[in-house]
């Protein structure tokens, strides 16, 4: 994995090239469990240290990282790093997706069919996921304590009916979430398990799996397309394209020598998508101990904590919502962000986004030094934004926060769009935010 992106002979091959180790991420990530995993297969590899959260907390100049579950934490201490003149430069992301997950009693048939049985995870554009083949990949929790990763061959598939056996459905479709996302994988087999395939993919008795966290993923590869070859078509998008750019940055800030006093982390949470209230989302622990056993390894007490907060500050990445061709009316009139034109800062007067002015301009600043302006999304009255792990950060820590990303079409769609360019000036910005 390169990581110095201005490598490359011209921004539009290093956009190009840069999109293309993103889809490459995405391929090894079908769920956030091996996202993390992936992000820290790479970091290891240029030297990082994994940190065991049930030994003595790591602090000495170098990276270090850790993963919990679907999250992944990292940070890297510069030489010199001290309470009286450190804080933290944390960025923000969040490694799951909307989709599909395989119920503890996955087994179901119908009509001859065999189906796996599935709860939907997040707000999926559920038309999206029909007649798409599936991945299902994850956890498994062993008999004898142990978890391992798995992802299963495309196999899965949720039908579409016939538009004659439904003539309204291109006027009225409606999606029962219980009786119509059931997807299937075998006909006339009733001996047929999903629980033998995910065993087999994991190269285990199925009789040892006592547990599993699996989910669907769209099986198509990303894939480069439009006139300019710089469309970038790919499911998981959301977030993935704000966590690799944000590990990038941390790789290439860590790599150069650049670091400044303070302590920059790479915060990859899990659960964002149904609300991060669990032990490795946002509104829980694991980003503050990071921050608390850190400052903690370097000399600071409660009040040196505070301190080193009070020089701290965070950019919340997630995907925001291009400007549509056919829906401009969902968009205020002048402040949306427009596919290709680089990330987005995003504003909420209600703090749906944790966005001020401070921070703002600390933005501003970085994307100015990488080369660039950045682009605004605040939305239409009419039209409720969403939120980001941005608010929940920021009270949780109170630390200044800004919230910013590439703009996405279809977002939530079981396969999302985005532009190389934008996912490439991300990581540049980033990594002036990191080292500035």
């Amino acid at each position: 994995m390169s990581t110095n992106p201005q490598s490359e002979s011209s921004p539009r091959q290093a956009a190009e090239a840069f999109a293309n180790d993103l889809i490459s991420f995405i391929a090894s990530s079908p769920s956030s469990y091996h996202a993390a995993a992936s992000a820290a297969e790479a970091l290891e590899a240029v030297g990082f240290a994994r940190q065991d959260e049930a030994t003595p907390w790591e602090a000495t100049p170098g990276g270090h990282f850790l993963v919990r579950g679907g999250a992944l934490m990292a940070w890297f201490v510069p030489e010199g790093a001290s309470v009286e003149r450190s804080g933290f430069r944390i960025i923000g992301a969040h490694n799951d997706s909307p989709g599909f997950k395989l119920k503890p009693l996955g087994d179901r048939e119908s009509a001859g069919w065999q189906q796996a049985g599935v709860e939907v995870y997040g707000g999926p554009i559920l038309s999206s996921w029909l007649d798409r083949e599936l991945v299902l990949a994850g956890r498994i929790a062993l008999a004898d304590g142990s978890t391992r990763l798995v992802a299963i061959p495309p196999m899965l598939r949720i039908p579409h009916l016939a538009i004659h056996l439904d003539r309204t459905i291109n006027d009225q479709l409606h999606l029962d979430k219980q009786r119509h996302l059931q997807p299937i994988f075998a006909v006339g087999h009733p001996e047929a398990s999903i629980m033998d395939v995910v065993a087999d993919a994991a190269g285990v008795d199925k009789r040892d799996i006592v547990a599993h966290d699996l989910i669907t993923a769209d099986a198509q590869p990303g894939e480069l397309f439009g006139a300019g070859g710089d469309l970038l078509a790919a499911g998981r998008l959301d977030n993935l394209s704000s966590a690799y750019p944000g590990l990038r940055a941390l790789l290439r800030a860590a790599a150069g020598g650049e670091a400044g006093p303070d302590v920059l982390v790479l915060a990859a949470f899990d659960h964002e998508e149904i609300g991060s209230g669990s032990t490795t989302g946002a509104a829980g622990p694991i980003l503050e101990d990071v921050l608390v056993r850190t400052a903690t390894a370097l000399g600071a007490g409660a009040d040196g904590l505070r301190r080193m907060y009070a020089r701290s500050s965070c950019v919340s990445a997630d995907a925001a919502h291009s400007v549509h061709p056919n829906y401009p009316d969902r968009h205020d009139s002048v402040n949306f962000p427009l596919m290709g034109k680089g990330p987005a800062l995003k504003v909420n007067a209600n703090q749906r986004y944790a966005s001020n002015a401070a921070s703002e301009a600390l933005w501003v600043r970085a994307c100015e030094r990488a080369g660039f302006f950045t682009q605004y999304f605040a939305g239409n009255n009419s039209v409720p934004c969403g939120t980001t792990i941005g608010p929940i950060t920021a009270t949780r820590l109170g630390i200044e926060t800004v919230d910013v990303g590439i703009p996405l079409l279809s977002m939530h769609s079981a396969r999302e769009l985005a532009s190389a360019q934008d996912v490439y000036r991300l990581e540049l910005a980033l990594h002036e935010y990191l080292v500035g």
